[in-house]
């Protein structure tokens, strides 16, 4: 922790040969989230795509929902929302950027030179943004409501659980749709870019939102496989901290008891 009591930054594990005379110029501020780990896989990414550009070197800080650093003076400099994750870019004086696709857009616009994760043609950008879009206002948000009342709120209520798990497996069935397209490996473009980087934060987690089986979306199932064997995306698996690979149903109870603490303490908050 710093000395203000905000926490420290860090280095990732890809850049911990680097020299500590050196200054990353983004810095990501971040937690073990499914948003989190959008940004952080996307930042992977194009390290290992652009080894040599230095701009692209990031530190990252590891906000704590216990202690609500999310909500502190300092940080809501940075994402008046109160939410992570959120980018400081001194590459550009210091420029804030918070929302996951923002920062996911801001970052392959300014320093994805060759379009290896995004689109130069206006067609394919269309389509891609309209992906994005859907993500960041369906998928995010029906699955973060599924794994609300199935995992973290006070009263089980079985509607309210039934009515966002089965909304979280029809925007997989959008997605099993959206595969079919083309070769059928990627969302846009037959070509991994940040809208499957997207996608994959929260499908990566279906179980932890109650839906286990998703064997009934085979294109999907293999996209998250595919995925999940890059380098930069288990890179950035472990920014901040990388998550078990496993737990027990015991362990899982008991990090949702503890994550409903914090959950409902934000919902009394900004």
């Amino acid at each position: 922790m710093s000395s203000s009591g905000f926490p420290s930054a860090k280095l990732p594990e890809s850049l911990a040969s680097l020299s500590p005379a050196a200054q990353p110029k983004l810095h990501l501020y971040t937690a073990p989230t499914p948003n989190g780990f959008k940004v952080s896989i996307i930042l992977e990414e194009l390290l290992l795509a652009y080894p040599d550009a230095k701009e692209i070197q990031y530190d990252f800080y590891q906000l704590s929902f216990d202690n609500n650093d999310q909500k502190s003076e300092q940080y809501l400099k940075i994402n008046p929302n109160g939410r992570i994750p959120g980018l400081v870019d001194d590459n550009h004086g210091g420029h804030n950027v918070f929302e996951t696709a923002s920062i996911m857009i801001w970052l392959v616009e300014n320093y994805d030179k060759e379009n290896k994760f995004w689109f130069s043609d206006p067609l394919l950008k269309s389509k891609a943004n309209s992906w994005l879009f859907f993500i960041h206002g369906g998928l995010n948000a029906m699955q973060g409501q599924a794994n609300h009342f199935y995992r973290y709120a006070p009263e089980k209520i079985p509607y309210a659980i039934k009515r966002y798990q089965d909304e979280t497996r029809r925007i997989y069935s959008v997605l099993e749709d959206g595969l079919k397209l083309g070769k059928g490996e990627w969302l846009v473009g037959d070509k991994y870019s940040i809208v499957d980087i997207s996608a994959f934060g929260w499908v990566r987690s279906h179980a932890w939102a109650g839906v286990e089986d998703i064997s009934a979306y085979p294109k999907l199932s293999a996209w998250l496989d595919r995925i999940a064997e890059r380098k930069g995306a288990y890179n950035g698996l472990g920014v901040p901290v990388r998550p078990k690979a496993k737990m027990t149903k015991e362990e899982e109870e008991e990090q949702a008891k503890a994550a409903s603490k914090w959950v409902m303490k934000g919902q009394e908050q900004k």
